[in-house]
């Protein structure tokens, strides 16, 4: 999918058995990453808010809580992939449709249109 017709963001999903865990991993990951507006903050902020969004060479919104899906259920559903030859696990695309619909924001719901046209299309191609 082009950048441009999913917003090109990335959402991390947190764990929330393990959250203030993960979330110092994170952090800490993306400052070695070089993204520096991770330094800008602190595990116990990024947790007191559903959403924080962090904006560098790349947009990644880290959600402590996504409508319509859980955290459990999507991680049995998760998908592998990989980018520049890094293995990374992401979201299965109909848990992505399930939460940008529960969102309900306009921009969901064109990413809700733009994702099931692109699945009418995969499936079409084979």
């Amino acid at each position: 999918m082009a950048c441009h017709e999913l917003r090109s963001i990335l959402v991390y999903l947190l764990n929330q058995q393990e959250t203030m865990y993960n979330v110092e991993r994170l952090l800490s990951a993306m400052i070695e990453a070089g993204l520096g507006t991770a330094s800008l903050t602190n595990a116990e902020d990024v947790l007191s808010k559903e959403i924080t969004i962090f904006t560098d060479r790349i947009r990644l919104d880290v959600q402590t809580s996504t409508p319509g899906i859980s955290f459990e259920q999507a991680w049995q559903r998760r998908v592998t992939m990989n980018y520049r030859g890094q293995t990374l696990e992401v979201i299965s695309v109909g848990d992505l449709i399930a939460s940008k619909t529960a969102a309900g924001r306009d921009v969901d719901l064109e990413d809700v249109r733009i994702l099931k046209s692109k699945e009418v299309n995969s499936t079409h191609e084979d």
